[in-house]
């Protein structure tokens, strides 16, 4: 019984550290640039959009379709980067803990 009691604290402890967590990932930024600087896209570590800085070159109608590849391209590598701190972050509070894949504590 005694283990169960120190597994229920443990777990506590553990949602404890994961709001911490959730809280500290939304003020972690990451930024995704494209086109040599021409776009960039900031994100928080959550994927929450936080900003957009698009060179003045690309707001030509002409370049309509380049300007869109790029915004894909700069927010995909944000989301990379995003999920790579996340990705750490839970490493250090899990102690390097593989979870099983699929499973996602929030």
């Amino acid at each position: 019984m005694a283990d169960f009691l120190g597994l229920m604290k443990q777990a506590a402890q553990l949602q404890t550290k994961m709001q911490e967590l959730q809280a500290e990932l939304d003020h972690i930024e990451v930024e995704g640039v494209a086109g040599g600087g021409m776009v960039t896209v900031k994100l928080s570590a959550k994927g929450e959009l936080k900003g957009t800085t698009i060179d003045d070159s690309l707001l030509k109608p002409e370049e309509k379709e380049i300007l869109e590849d790029l915004l894909i391209a700069a927010h995909a590598e944000a989301r990379r980067k995003a999920e790579a701190v996340t990705q750490e972050k839970m490493q250090g509070l899990t102690g390097g803990l593989q979870l099983p894949p699929g499973m996602k504590l929030f």
